[in-house]
């Protein structure tokens, strides 16, 4: 019987791949077989990690932004003349600022309208955008998987981020609905689905859920009192989850929000 994991050969496509968390998964799957593409804006910090992927398998780091359908258009010419196809797409490039955000002394009303706006930009067109570019080889094939990257935000309503939980609300229903569109109007055989990850500790949250010293803030302690599993989740824990949503192991499956968050969503009182 087959492995139904086996992604050997695969070309795998990773927006903002050069964080701590894009970093991560692009080395799992190249060990793992795959030919992995990293799009990030970050040049420098990409061709050194162009290297390291190299060092275990294959890897292609490309300049990118994703809210630029031109440059995009680029890197799948790009890709295309490297790798001749596209098999999947993780839609990783995301993130917040502070004027999307309502601190404790603040209010909606001290809400900056323009930081909301790139913050929907960034976390929903900035994967809207990709999709449409990178799924019309998927679509010309008919045959693929997307996966994109949701939160919990998107399940249900966290105090402070509302740009960016508005953002990843979106995202989970476009991901419903693209799951309908590119079976029933292109082929079955591609799917779309979410990983909902979890807090975890990353670059751009480690000032907000830890001290200076390591321990842990207001926030960052109140977030663990909800999480059943007691600690905050780490980025290899997403893998797995990432690694079967696009193998075959999953291949009915499609439309799916798949939770990995240690039962922070499952938890009331």
């Amino acid at each position: 019987m087959k492995n139904l994991f086996d992604i050997r050969g695969k070309v795998v496509v990773l927006t903002g791949g050069c964080g701590v968390l894009g970093q991560c998964i692009a080395l799992y799957l190249a060990e793992q077989g795959a030919k992995m593409v990293v799009l990030d804006r970050n040049e420098e910090a990409g061709k050194a990690f162009e290297a390291k992927l190299n060092e275990v398998g294959e890897g292609l780091f490309l300049t990118t932004n994703v809210l630029d359908e031109a440059a995009l258009e680029q890197n799948k010419r790009d890709i295309l003349a490297r790798f001749d196809t596209i098999d999947v797409l993780l839609n990783a490039a995301g993130g917040n600022m502070p004027g999307a955000t309502i601190a404790p002394d603040k209010t909606f009303l001290d809400l900056e309208i323009d930081a909301f706006k790139k913050v929907v930009d960034l976390n929903l067109f900035g994967t809207v955008l990709p999709t449409k570019v990178f799924g019309q080889v998927m679509c010309e094939k008919k045959e693929g998987c997307i996966v994109n990257f949701c939160s919990e935000s998107a399940l249900r309503p966290l105090t402070r981020v509302v740009g960016y939980g508005s953002a990843k609300s979106a995202i989970g229903n476009y991901t419903k609905y693209m799951a309908a569109e590119m079976a029933q109007k292109f082929s079955p055989k591609i799917r779309v689905n979410a990983i909902v990850p979890g807090f975890l500790i990353t670059n751009q949250n480690r000032a907000l859920l830890t001290n200076e010293d390591g321990s842990l803030t207001a926030r960052g302690e109140t977030i663990i009192a909800h999480t059943p599993a007691g600690r905050f989740a780490e980025p290899e824990e997403l893998l797995g989850t990432i690694h079967y949503l696009i193998s075959d192991a999953s291949s009915f499956v499609t439309g799916v929000l798949s939770v990995v968050d240690g039962g922070f969503d499952a938890f009331s009182i």
